[in-house]
């Protein structure tokens, strides 16, 4: 039962994250993911030290607001002062991941917080870590209800929204001079994306959240280049890189995530070998019907 559990779990996390990858890759904006799991780490030890403990909504609101925050300044940084996306990206997350080392530093003699507590999650603890009713009934694993509602946001977002992302994913000019707001669409979208990386920050991890928000829907990217296709393509790159992934920790008595962001990899590379070849042969087939095309 814990390993459905577990599976379970990490397969929400991974639909979750390839939904959302899949429009930052098409951005070309993958490492905004990074830069906010990095950057959510001094809202963590804020949030944590004004509730007093662990509380997880106290968490989760205070590294959201940094996550938000986080993809303003990337933005303001890239159009006010004219820097390139990726040195907006490094500016911001570099010196406010290192703000949020100094506050766990600072903090750590008093309270039992640290880097790994914040940023490395465990999934097998997840059977463990269950909602409890005043009654004494138990709900279920808290992870597993949290990325349940997570995910169901994300697909109603993405259901409710698809036209306005698609146009302004492809096109933001013609977005705007159609009254498509592309800076609220851009917004929007990473606000979800900082919501689904610090849900995912317990259970999985914030750094390794990061692999399945760019890997799956890479690979997808590979195989397809059309919207509808590379979301369902990566979801299910996605749910394999769990269940595999947990046989193979399962196998070498390893760590879960890990094991997932590892054969998430594996499939990438094995898709990457075999579509090269594909390519390759749809070009040669394509020189050879032209060159026995009847000349006039």
């Amino acid at each position: 039962m814990n390993a459905i559990l577990i599976i379970l779990t990490g397969s929400l996390v991974a639909i979750s994250c390839s939904l959302l990858g899949s429009y930052l890759i098409l951005r070309k904006m993958a490492m905004v993911s990074d830069a906010i799991s990095h950057a959510v780490l001094p809202g963590i030890v804020i949030a944590f030290m004004m509730a007093g403990g662990r509380d997880s909504l106290a968490l989760l609101l205070g590294a959201g607001i940094l996550g938000i925050l986080t993809t303003f300044l990337i933005e303001f940084f890239h159009q006010k002062g004219k820097l390139q996306t990726d040195a907006s990206i490094g500016v911001t997350f570099t010196w406010l991941f290192a703000l949020g080392v100094i506050l766990v530093s600072y903090y750590a003699g008093n309270a039992h917080i640290d880097q790994d507590c914040v940023l490395y999650g465990e999934i097998a603890y997840v059977p463990l870590d269950v909602i409890i009713l005043d009654s004494g009934q138990s709900l279920g694993p808290k992870a597993l209800i949290v990325m349940s509602v997570v995910l169901v946001l994300i697909l109603l977002f993405i259901k409710v929204s698809y036209k306005e992302l698609f146009i302004t994913t492809f096109d933001p000019s013609f977005a705007n001079a159609v009254g498509i707001s592309a800076t609220f669409w851009h917004y929007a979208l990473m606000s979800l994306v900082s919501l689904t990386t610090v849900a995912s920050f317990e259970s999985v991890g914030a750094i390794l959240v990061v692999a399945l928000l760019i890997t799956p829907p890479a690979t997808a990217y590979l195989i397809t280049e059309r919207l509808k296709k590379m979301l369902i393509i990566s979801s299910a790159f996605g749910v394999s890189s769990a269940v595999f992934g947990y046989l193979l920790a399962y196998t070498i008595d390893g760590s879960i995530a890990g094991a997932m962001a590892t054969v998430a990899g594996i499939q990438f590379a094995i898709v990457f070998v075999i579509m090269k070849k594909v390519n390759k042969a749809r070009t040669r087939s394509a020189v050879l019907s032209l060159e026995s095309e009847p000349t006039s």
